[in-house]
């Protein structure tokens, strides 16, 4: 099938969707975006040939201009652009560098497209695929007035080369080889390509953070898998038996693995359900979809959201599938493996959430409180109500990708409302029941007396809401977690279209 809306263009795009925290319909693949070769060439000594560099860009503007969000918002996006071919080759040329022309392209309001010059690393990213040593930490500025930034480890990945090692979930570090952190070294020190690093691990004294000898050496695992669950568990409360998940990722080819525990939670009989997502920035739509499943079970095939997408991508949707074909809706087996999934059939659930959680958590969230009971527990949430899709330069119909290259892009391409339309919360979702996590009182993850935790527990339990100091150290001195910052999102990762053309 040839979606037939690209200007004249020397060029093949075959766009894989992905919306970060988007929907299970749209893991998805427009299959195939046929581009018209030009007809009448200019033979113009002084014509402009988007080949070599150029062609970077070339594809960097055909695909916001197919697939953007906010494409009509955009005049350097408009359509006309390409109606004299002269100028607008004149107009790549002057835009060479592909990720300051990605950037001079994007919408004010667009806090989360980005470009990626390695399409394999963007991939391996939405799959919880990465170098990593293991230690998952947050930082923060020591002090108000002050450039020293500290580290603090949120978990350990099991598995890891830090797994083992002496460094726990609640350690402080305040250098790496010896170096302090700083505003102004921190990415350097951490987030560089070096595999192996000697973390110099710190305490906190009197509200101070202080070194205290101890040095941990890390290294790096290139193309380390995550599990993004973290920890799961039965917990017996006053009400029965309690399920408790920290899932810390939504990954589309993880959906078998967390249907099993879904089935082994089943299995010991629990009533009630705590979600962790305090730590989840986002991922797979269909992982989504398919976790909503799980926790309910009696909605099959109701909708669970509604996409909007750009006018003219909608409309062509809307003309050639029907309205049907923006809707995305709870199932009852994995797109993965077509097993049937193992629901709870619950009514109500809690969900743990944070300023760290975006995207495909606040879809769940936002999606299942028009049919069940959900109560959120913890802080704010980043507030992504859009979803992005990967964006490959594909020269030919058996998906080859530009062998000149190896950009990708992931712009926002959409946003998602529940049933009820409502999609409006870019400002986050408020908690029912708010407290912040405390970076110097952190808990056992999966412990009862883990502050958060014991918050959602009483949720559930009607005890009555615990008396919960401010955290002793500010949140508004956190930094925001960079990886975070990246994969924030929903996206879409499942064949748009079938074999037939179908959605």
């Amino acid at each position: 099938m040839m979606l037939q809306f690209l200007p004249n263009k020397l060029s093949l795009l075959l766009i894989v969707l992905f919306l970060f925290g988007t929907a299970c319909k749209k893991e998805e693949v427009l299959e195939e975006v046929q581009v018209t070769e030009t007809t009448n060439q200019d033979t113009d000594d002084t014509a402009i040939s988007l080949e070599g560099e150029l062609q970077i860009s070339d594809f960097v503007w055909e695909g916001l201009n197919t697939y953007y969000y906010w494409q009509e918002d955009v005049p350097n996006l408009t359509d006309s652009k390409t109606s004299d071919e002269k100028a607008y080759a004149q107009f790549i040329s002057e835009n060479a560098e592909p990720e300051a022309f990605f950037q001079s392209l994007l919408h004010e309001n667009d806090r989360f497209s980005w470009i990626q010059d390695d399409y394999e690393e963007l991939e391996n990213l939405l799959q919880g695929i990465y170098a990593t040593n293991g230690v998952e930490f947050g930082l923060t500025l020591a002090c108000s007035n002050c450039d020293e930034v500290v580290g603090y480890v949120k978990y350990i990945l099991e598995g890891s080369d830090a797994d083992g090692k002496n460094i726990q979930r609640g350690d402080f570090f305040s250098g790496v080889n010896g170096i302090t952190l700083t505003r102004n070294n921190y990415r350097e020190l951490l987030l560089s390509d070096e595999l192996t690093y000697t973390l110099n691990m710190a305490n906190v004294e009197g509200g101070a953070i202080v070194t205290n000898g101890v040095d941990v050496e890390l290294t790096k695992e290139e193309n380390f898998e995550t599990n993004p669950v973290q920890v799961y568990k039965t917990i017996e409360t006053s009400v029965g038996k309690m399920g408790y998940i920290m899932y810390n990722q939504f990954v589309g080819e993880k959906s078998p693995e967390l249907n099993q525990v879904f089935g082994d939670l089943k299995s010991q009989g629990i009533t009630e359900l705590i979600l962790d997502l305090r730590y989840n920035g986002g991922g797979s739509v269909r992982n989504c979809i398919e976790l909503a499943s799980m926790i309910t079970g009696q909605f099959n095939n109701e909708v669970f959201s509604k996409e909007q997408w750009n006018s003219k991508l909608e409309a062509f949707l809307i003309e050639r599938y029907g309205e049907e074909s923006l809707t995305d809706r709870f199932v009852d087996k994995l797109a993965e493996n077509d097993e049937a999934i193992n629901s709870l059939n619950l009514n109500r659930v809690v969900i743990i959430a944070t300023s760290d959680s975006a995207s495909a958590s606040e879809l769940l969230i936002n999606s299942l409180s028009p049919y069940i009971e959900v109560t959120h527990v913890g802080e704010q949430t980043v507030g992504k109500n859009v979803g992005s899709i990967t964006v490959y330069d594909y020269i030919d119909n058996d998906r080859t990708k530009n062998p000149d290259h190896k950009y990708a892009m992931q712009p926002i391409v959409l946003k998602i409302a529940n049933k009820e339309d409502y999609a409006d919360y870019a400002d986050g979702l408020e908690p029912d029941n708010p407290i912040e996590e405390d970076i110097t009182n952190m808990g056992i993850l999966g412990n009862p007396d883990e502050p958060l935790l014991a918050s959602a527990i009483n949720a559930l339990t009607g005890t009555g809401k615990r008396s919960i100091a401010k955290p002793a150290h500010s949140r508004d001195l956190l930094i925001q977690d960079p990886l975070l910052l990246k994969i924030k999102g929903m996206h879409l990762d499942k064949s748009l279209f079938n074999d037939q053309g179908k959605r």
